[in-house]
């Protein structure tokens, strides 16, 4: 599986720390940035992870700023994208298995390394359900739509 990952200036300690626990799981990343703790704007990374999904480059997506919610937003805005904010393991794996998250968001100001760990964990293990979910995720597609 290929995971896009994308921070802002705030998150680059944690996107560093997550991704080298992603790869000695076998995973691979592909870095969006940001590279350095000089203030960036974290709606080019968002964006720019959301593209990537899109577009087949990458599987799924981590995004990660103070809170994680303004990524998650900029990521949101990209046709297709199901971002969703999690500072818990319980509600990332729900948002897959209910919402069928492509991307999975949280603030590096918000919850820990170790955290941040159990959610991506629990997200990437979780499998979309269907079913009576598939009706739900359909409406969320017919709006973005209109």
């Amino acid at each position: 599986m290929k995971i896009g990952i994308g921070n802002d200036h705030v998150a680059v300690d944690m996107k560093n720390e997550l991704k080298e626990y992603l790869e000695a799981k076998g995973y691979e990343v592909v870095d969006f940035g940001a590279h350095s703790s000089e203030k960036s704007d974290y709606p080019v990374y968002g964006e720019a992870v959301a593209n990537a999904i899109v577009s087949g480059d990458v599987d799924c997506g981590i995004l990660i700023c103070g809170t994680g919610v303004g990524i998650s937003l900029s990521a949101n805005k990209v046709k297709g994208i199901r971002a969703c904010v999690c500072s818990e393991p319980y509600s990332a794996k729900l948002s897959k298995q209910h919402n069928n998250t492509n991307i999975i968001a949280f603030g590096a100001r918000v919850i820990g390394i170790e955290m941040a760990k159990m959610i991506v964990d629990e997200w990437l293990n979780a499998s979309f359900e269907g079913g009576r979910h598939q009706r739900r995720v359909d409406m969320i597609t017919a709006i973005e739509n209109k």
